[in-house]
């Protein structure tokens, strides 16, 4: 069923606490891979908050859906999408990346309650996510699979591996999801590594490829939905999104793959946050 515009707004709601959750993170930590944490807010947020089966007081709840985040450099993102789910306290991300912290820069599923996968490694998430969507099937449960990549780690060969095992296997209960910002930590992707014709390169290794902008609810709803609803092999979402997307000092430019946040830089970080979402 699509989204309805209350649950869009809602949705937006969330997404605009959580886009300043990551900015004021970054400031805790000294640091952080800011861009691509905010360009895969949506994503998160509408699955998190919406589609995926999850329960905060019980986070090994067995028939829980999953979700890695293979760009595992993201997680200054995840982090606060985990916070505002309920399954640790928004005060815990203060001590983000700081010596003895629960939180390191790549989060280990060890330590972070519903995190499903330690990720980092770039390249890796994509093959776990395939063990996890296979041994749903072995064990006869419902629960989906969700793995979100950055397209830069496209230049990874281990996600072609694992893209082709989730095609041979007819994987229907594997979505992935693409954040292509068009951008890495060393510049444009295109330039870096070309990835297009990237949608067919998808249909070629076996995969249903959808297209939307992955800001926008209702079009990731949609998308979403209707790779649930496919039931013939694995899906991915090439979601097309604006690195450091909210932020106007950095939307669009690589060199904030990574960075740190002074009080003035955060403080105006924030403004242009609450300016995106009609807040001032």
């Amino acid at each position: 069923m699509a989204l309805s515009e209350k649950e869009i707004g809602t949705l937006n709601e969330i997404a605009w606490k959580i886009r300043r959750s990551v900015v004021q993170t970054t400031q805790w930590a000294g640091g952080g891979h800011i861009g691509g944490g905010l360009s895969q807010v949506e994503i998160l947020v509408a699955l998190y908050f919406h589609y995926m089966k999850v329960d905060p007081e019980n986070p090994q709840w067995e028939d829980r859906d999953r979700m890695v985040l293979s760009k595992g450099h993201g997680g200054v993102g995840l982090a606060p999408v985990l916070a505002e789910k309920g399954f640790f306290s928004s005060e815990l991300l203060k001590t983000f990346n700081h010596t003895g912290s629960l939180f390191g820069m790549h989060l280990d599923r060890l330590k972070v309650k519903g995190l499903d996968a330690s990720t980092g490694s770039l390249g890796h998430g994509l093959p776990i996510a395939v063990g996890l969507a296979l041994g749903a099937r072995l064990k006869n449960k419902d629960w989906r699979t969700y793995c979100i990549m950055g397209d830069g780690e496209l230049a990874e060969g281990s996600i072609w591996e694992g893209a082709m095992a989730a095609a041979h296997y007819k994987l229907n209960n594997l979505t992935g999801f693409v954040d292509r910002n068009m951008h890495c930590i060393d510049g444009c992707t295109e330039d870096v590594m070309s990835l297009e014709p990237i949608g067919e390169k998808w249909t070629a290794f076996g995969w249903n490829v959808l297209e939307c902008d992955g800001h926008d609810f209702k079009a990731l709803g949609e998308k979403i939905e209707k790779a649930q609803q496919l039931d013939d092999k694995p899906t991915v979402i090439i979601c097309h999104t604006v690195k450091g997307k909210g932020v106007d000092y950095m939307e669009d430019k690589p060199e904030w793959h990574y960075g740190g946040l002074d009080t003035s830089m955060a403080e105006d970080a924030l403004k242009s946050i609450d300016r995106m979402y009609n807040k001032i």
